[in-house]
C-alpha cells in the first residue's frame, strides 16, 4: 500500500517526501522476486504548463477594427467640413466683385496709314571740289556750319592764275597794236589800189594779214577771260545751301580738280527727303490719289517707332518696282526746320491714306480671341460680365474699329483672365498715365491695317 501523506493543519501545500532511487529498486526488485527492474512511470511536474488562452486574438482584431472605423468616421468628417468651407469660400467668391479696369466705348475718326522703313536723304547733296589745281591757303568755314549757296568757303593761291592773266592782256596788247598797224596799211592800200598803183594782189594780202590780226585777238580775249576764270574759281565758292560736313583737306596742302574726295561734302536739310518703301500690293490707292492731285501726309516716327520726329508731304512714287522684295519707293518731303531728321538716319514712315469717320472705337486690349471668334466683355447695369461677339475692322495703334457695340459701352480692358459670363465686377476707370497712353498710342505703337 502507497503512503498517504497528509496535509499540514495550516493550509500550507504538502510537502513531498524525500525519495531514495537506491532503495526504491532495492524493493522493486525484492517486490518482483526477479532481476527485471520494474520501470515506474515518471512522477508529474510540479508546475504544469498551462493552456493558452485563443480568445485573446480575437479580442485584439475586434479592437484594431473599432480604431479604423473611427479614424475613417474622423476623416469623412474632415472631408465634409473641407468641402462646406469650399463651398462657403466659393459662395463668398461668388458674391464678391472682381476688381477689372473698364474704358468705354467712343465714336471718333479713325485714320489709315500705309507703313514703310525709310531712310532720310539730304534733298540735294554736292561734294566740294576745286576746279583748279593750286595750294590750299585759307580756309573760310567751321565744321558743321549752315552756309549759303555763294558763300566763299576756301582760297587757293591766286597768284599763279593772275600771271596767266597778265601774260595774256599782254598777248592782246601785241596782237591789238600790229592789227592797227595792219589795218592802216589795208587804207593805204585801197587808195594805191583805187590810183591804180598797185596791184589787186598786195591789197587783198594787206586785208588778210587784218583778218588774222582780228582771230588773234579774238583768242587773246578768250585767254583773258580763261585767266579770269581760273582766278576766279582760286576762290572757292558753296554751290548750295546747306549743312557743312567735315573738312577733308588742311590749309597748306596742294588740291586738284581730279581729288575724289574734294574739300567737303554739303548736305540740304531743309528741306530733307525721306525715301521709304510700301508693298506693291497698297501702291494702287497711293497712286489715285497722286493722279487726284492730293497732298498725302508722311510722318516720321524714330526707330522704336513711338515718337513722331517730323511730318511732310509725298512727293512722288518710284516708277518701278523692285521685283526682289515687291516693293515700291516713295519719295516725301520735309520741312526740317527744328532739324530733328538727320541724313540716312533710319525711321518708320507712316502715310496717312485714309480716314475712317464716325467709327465705334475701343482700345485694343479689350479685345479678346477665342475658337468663335473676336469677343469683348462688357459691363452690364447690374455689374456683371456680358460676353459679347464683336467683328474687328481697322487697328491703329491701340485703337480698334468694331462692330456690335454703341458708344458709351463699358468694356473690360484689365482682368479678363478673371472673368465669365455672369460674374460681378468692380469697373474702374484707366488712371491718367494709361489713359493718356492710350490716347497717345496712335503715334506710338504700330498698328497693321487689317487686308
Amino acid at each position: 500500500m502507497p503512503k498517504t501523506v497528509d496535509a499540514p493543519s495550516d493550509g500550507s501545500p504538502p510537502t513531498m517526501p524525500s525519495v531514495d532511487p537506491v532503495r526504491d529498486l532495492s524493493q522493486t526488485i525484492s517486490t518482483n522476486g526477479t532481476n527485471n527492474p520494474v520501470q515506474k512511470p515518471p512522477a508529474p511536474p510540479v508546475n504544469p504548463p498551462k493552456p493558452r488562452r485563443r480568445g485573446l486574438g480575437w479580442l485584439w482584431l475586434l479592437i484594431l477594427a473599432a480604431l479604423a472605423f473611427g479614424g475613417f468616421r474622423y476623416w469623412k468628417g474632415q472631408q465634409a467640413k473641407a468641402q462646406a468651407a469650399a463651398a462657403a469660400q466659393a459662395n463668398r467668391a461668388a458674391h464678391r466683385a472682381v476688381p477689372v479696369v473698364a474704358a468705354p466705348a467712343r465714336l471718333g475718326d479713325l485714320p489709315v496709314y500705309l507703313r514703310g522703313l525709310g531712310t532720310v536723304t539730304p534733298f540735294n547733296s554736292v561734294t566740294v571740289k576745286s576746279r583748279v589745281d593750286g595750294q590750299l591757303i585759307d580756309v573760310k568755314f567751321k565744321e558743321g556750319q549752315y552756309v549759303t549757296k555763294g558763300e566763299l568757303l576756301a582760297d587757293i593761291d591766286p597768284r599763279p592764275f593772275q600771271v596767266q592773266l597778265e601774260q595774256a592782256e599782254g598777248q592782246m596788247a601785241r596782237d591789238q597794236a600790229q592789227l592797227k598797224d595792219a589795218q592802216v596799211n589795208l587804207a593805204r592800200y585801197q587808195a594805191l589800189w583805187d590810183a591804180k598803183v598797185i596791184a589787186r594782189q598786195q591789197l587783198d594780202t594787206q586785208a588778210a594779214s587784218v583778218g588774222q590780226f582780228e582771230g588773234s585777238i579774238k583768242a587773246d580775249q578768250s585767254a583773258i577771260d580763261n585767266a579770269k576764270l581760273q582766278l576766279t574759281y582760286s576762290h572757292i565758292t558753296a554751290p548750295i545751301s546747306g549743312r557743312i560736313g567735315l573738312r577733308q583737306v588742311d590749309v597748306g596742302n596742294m588740291i586738284h580738280a581730279s581729288d575724289a574726295n574734294g574739300l567737303a561734302i554739303i548736305a540740304q536739310i531743309e528741306p530733307i527727303a525721306v525715301i521709304f518703301t510700301i508693298p506693291a500690293d497698297n501702291l494702287p490707292p497711293v497712286l489715285t490719289k497722286l493722279r487726284a492731285g492730293a497732298r498725302l501726309r508722311v510722318d516720321a516716327y524714330d526707330r522704336e517707332d513711338r515718337t513722331r520726329l517730323a511730318s511732310g508731304t509725298l512727293l512722288t512714287v518710284d516708277n518701278q518696282i523692285d521685283p526682289t522684295t515687291g516693293t515700291s519707293k516713295l519719295k516725301a518731303v520735309f520741312d526740317n526746320k527744328s532739324d530733328a531728321l538727320f541724313p540716312n538716319q533710319f525711321v518708320n514712315c507712316r502715310l496717312l491714306i485714309d480716314t475712317k469717320h464716325n467709327v465705334v472705337i475701343v482700345p485694343s486690349p479689350a479685345i479678346q480671341r477665342g475658337p468663335s471668334g473676336s469677343y469683348v466683355y462688357e459691363v452690364g447695369p447690374d455689374k456683371k460680365a456680358v460676353m459679347k461677339q464683336v467683328k474687328v475692322g481697322t487697328t491703329e495703334g491701340n485703337d480698334v474699329e468694331v462692330q456690335n457695340i454703341s458708344a458709351g459701352e463699358l468694356v473690360v480692358v484689365d482682368g479678363q483672365d478673371k472673368l465669365q459670363e455672369g460674374t460681378l465686377v468692380d469697373a474702374r476707370q484707366p488712371n491718367a498715365t494709361s489713359s493718356g497712353a492710350s490716347g497717345g498710342s496712335t503715334a506710338s505703337k504700330g498698328g497693321r491695317r487689317k487686308p
